[in-house]
């Protein structure tokens, strides 16, 4: 998670000046806070989240703790494939994530029959795993959503229309899920290999291999 320092600074010469800084990578922040703090020329911080909500110093401290314990950092690659000879669809989801210090890795795949192609697996794919981040108990955070399917992630940026009403629901049960859950998402398009991970779990469901993990990573 990345944050951002509002505050007042009050030189013994000087009058208040409000400053606020870039975003922050969290691993860096309580150090710089610190030595902040120690000058003594610094009040009314505040501290504002990715999700756009401010907190104050106690505030804070109290989130620190409690995302010692809860999952964060959520990070989403999906794939779709789909069969024409016998009908069949694959979706492949991995989910990267914290928990205080420790890394996690979920992997899983589906078969799906009565979908109608490659596209619409792509968009079945993204909804089942932000349906996993419930199970996970990721919420009211930001995460990240990795693929190489350029319509479903232009369409759900808003920068590409979809005419297809099939695709539209698809959208419209993502859209819902997101909101249910309180998220703000961030996504990217990369190439098929960046993405192989995922793709190769797709591949596997089409041919019957099922695959479910979830472990703790290094």
């Amino acid at each position: 998670m990345n944050v951002k320092l509002k505050l007042t600074y009050k030189g013994p010469k000087t009058t208040s000046i409000n400053f606020e800084s870039e975003w922050i990578d969290e691993e860096h922040f309580d150090v710089l806070l610190q030595d902040i703090m120690k000058t003594g020329r610094f009040n009314d911080i505040t501290i504002l989240d990715e999700m756009e909500r401010e907190w104050s110093m106690k505030e804070y401290g109290k989130l620190k703790k409690k995302q010692e314990v809860e999952p964060t950092n959520a990070h989403i690659y999906f794939d779709g494939g789909y069969h024409l000879d016998s009908g069949i669809a694959g979706i492949g989801i991995v989910i990267y994530y914290n928990k205080g210090k420790d890394n996690y890795r979920y992997r899983l795949n589906a078969q799906l029959e009565q979908l109608e192609n490659n596209n619409e697996a792509e968009y079945a794919a993204l909804y089942y795993a932000i349906q996993n981040l419930e199970e996970i108990g990721i919420k009211s955070q930001l995460i990240k959503v990795t693929g190489d399917s350029q319509g479903v992630i232009k369409q759900l940026e808003g920068e590409w229309p979809c005419y297809e009403d099939v695709l539209n629901r698809w959208l419209d049960r993502i859209e819902e899920q997101i909101k249910n859950l309180g998220l703000k998402v961030n996504y990217e398009i990369v190439s098929r290999k960046q993405n192989k991970e995922a793709d190769k779990l797709a591949s596997q469901a089409i041919l019957g291999e099922i695959i479910q993990s979830h472990m703790k990573i290094n």
